[in-house]
């Protein structure tokens, strides 16, 4: 296994739609509620754009997951505020072929070093689903301590579901 993570640029978009469309039912559970054309080529050309322009600006860290030369997921620092709070939310995907490897664990970890590093924040925070304990390992094993239960966070699945929130600062 050699995991990476990498700046995405727009000229992943079909990559990124072909593994999207692949694993649009394994994903189907931990996602918001997806267009159609947000699994293809032009879908993704469109995020990937946005995420560039908020990178551009500061706001966000996006990236994709790479193992062995493949696109296998996406990670990002996004929500990112200077000053005094100098904090990111972290997100993260990978294919179900990836699962279960410590892809993610990898990744997270890459992320939070360049979070602490080079973008120089003092916080990342993340949120899981309640019975997503995978997830919730990948976050512990990079650091992160769970601080909370977020009420029908964020729509989910067709639901407003709860996320356990957890955090991680500059100085664990």
């Amino acid at each position: 296994m050699s995991v990476t993570t990498r700046l995405a640029t727009v000229e992943d978009a079909a990559e990124m739609a072909a593994v999207l469309t692949a694993n649009r039912k394994f994903l189907a559970p931990w996602d918001p509620d997806r267009s159609d054309e947000y699994f293809t080529e032009t879908g993704q050309r469109q995020v990937l754009g946005d995420l560039r322009r908020q990178h551009d600006a500061g706001q966000a860290l996006p990236h994709v997951i790479v193992d062995d030369g493949r696109i296998v997921g996406r990670i990002a620092l996004t929500a990112i505020v200077r000053g005094p709070f100098l904090s990111g939310t972290l997100g993260y995907w990978v294919a179900e072929e990836a699962n279960g490897r410590g892809i993610a664990t990898a990744a997270v970890g890459r992320v939070v070093r360049l979070a602490f590093g080079e973008l120089r924040l003092h916080r990342v925070e993340a949120g899981t689903l309640v019975h997503n304990a995978a997830s919730q390992r990948v976050l512990e094993i990079n650091g992160f301590l769970r601080y909370g239960l977020a009420p029908r966070y964020l729509w989910i699945a067709g639901e407003w579901r709860d996320h356990v929130l957890f955090q991680r600062l500059a100085e664990d």
